[in-house]
């Protein structure tokens, strides 16, 4: 069987890695990148940290920092106006998975046109995005590594999320600074490190894996579970942020590769109904996934059960993989429910919303790579059971 990995022409990691900004925007004979962020990273003094980097090559720059947690068509065809406007040639995202997802978008219109929506799918982009450098500022989504993009259309009867699947996606340079990681909050921490373990537990269950996305996302795998709680109790903790920002890579290079599966497909409506934040989404509903997925895949879970340092998994090891992963949410902080999610982002959640969002999972391409073949009644049943 033949098969196909790709990833980002470069990949930078280590503390000061964001020095390689200007080399790389300069080797390309470029002027001016739009970088697409969020005000929360503008805040915390993140973009000045970019930006005096490239004032110090005397680079010039605009700045988009309207990108909204679960990103929309606005956050696309408005910065997309702006890099016109200021006369852009290449584009920063900055940020979460959140503003590299809309960098993404806004490049998927610079080069292949409007609408966003008709790129929902696989391989439907018309061109190569413009020069795209992503830099991460949590460890979780793996943006960075990808060949996806995550849009959420709101101008229909109910918003949903579009998965926009192409190579042309990858970035052409990566930069992952564990310093612009360095005091990132406990709550965001821990949601964004279950986000990374969920890709990677994911990429290793899917179908779609291989010899390659084995090794990353068993790798990534074991550093998450030694070193999320230490970087969720103290953030100042360089070894803890570096080893979580290696993991996130390699996770994020996995499941471009393998492909994900259910838990993605079910916390997509997640974020789309009631905005969870999409790691919260993902880690709610990652121990009963994996309890209705083990049947398929009982090898499987019991080296994840391994690698959190179980010794003793006893005659059902596979149930061992869901309890490690379980003990680890709860280490972190992460709540059981998807109620209790909904309770500590003060928001509220309808049980009349389950059905909708589970025709919504089954249509999710991840659902196409999950290992054990769903149906409208067992995501029903999912849902319920996470409720």
């Amino acid at each position: 069987m033949i098969t196909a990995f790709q990833l980002a022409n470069m990949i930078f990691t280590g503390v000061d890695a964001l020095g390689k900004v200007p080399e790389s925007i300069k080797m390309q004979g470029l002027k001016k990148p739009l970088i697409v962020t969020d005000k929360g990273v503008v805040k915390v003094g993140l973009v000045k940290k970019v930006t005096d980097v490239l004032e110090s090559e005397g680079i010039a720059y605009a700045v988009y920092d309207e990108t909204v947690p679960n990103p929309n068509e606005r956050n696309a065809e408005d910065s997309f106006s702006l890099y016109q406007k200021e006369g852009c040639d290449c584009l920063i995202g900055l940020g979460g998975g959140s503003s590299m997802d809309a960098a993404k978008a806004c490049g998927i219109l610079a080069t292949s046109g409007a609408p966003i929506e008709s790129y929902r799918g696989m391989g439907l982009l018309k061109a190569p995005l413009p020069f795209y450098i992503a830099i991460p500022t949590t460890a979780g989504t793996g943006s960075e590594s990808t060949c996806a993009a995550i849009i959420t259309n709101t101008r229909d009867d109910h918003p949903w999320k579009m998965v926009i699947l192409d190579g042309r996606l990858l970035p052409n340079v990566a930069v992952i600074d564990p310093m612009l990681m360095v005091g990132l909050p406990p709550a965001i921490t821990a949601s964004t490190g279950m986000d990374a373990m969920t890709h990677a537990v994911e990429a290793y269950l899917s179908i779609g894996a291989m010899e390659y996305t084995n090794a990353l996302a068993l790798g990534a795998i074991e550093l998450i579970f030694q070193y999320l709680g230490r970087a969720v109790g103290n953030g100042n903790d360089m070894e803890a942020r570096e080893k979580m920002a290696y993991a996130q890579t390699m996770a994020g290079i996995a499941f471009s590769n393998a492909g994900l599966g259910l838990v993605h497909s079910m916390a997509h409506p997640l974020s789309a109904f009631y905005h969870f934040a999409h790691g919260f989404a993902n880690a709610v509903c990652l121990p009963t996934v994996l309890d209705y997925n083990k049947v398929v895949c009982r090898e499987k879970m019991a080296k994840i059960a391994r690698l959190s340092g179980m010794t003793e998994l006893g005659n059902n090891p596979e149930d061992a993989g869901v309890e490690a992963i379980q003990r680890l949410n709860d280490l972190v902080g992460i709540p059981r429910t998807i109620t209790q999610v909904a309770t500590m982002m003060g928001t509220t959640v309808d049980t009349k919303d389950i059905e909708p969002m589970s025709k919504d999972a089954l249509n999710e391409v991840s659902t196409v790579t999950t290992p054990r073949v769903p149906n409208l009644q067992d995501v029903v049943g999912l849902y319920n059971r996470c409720w």
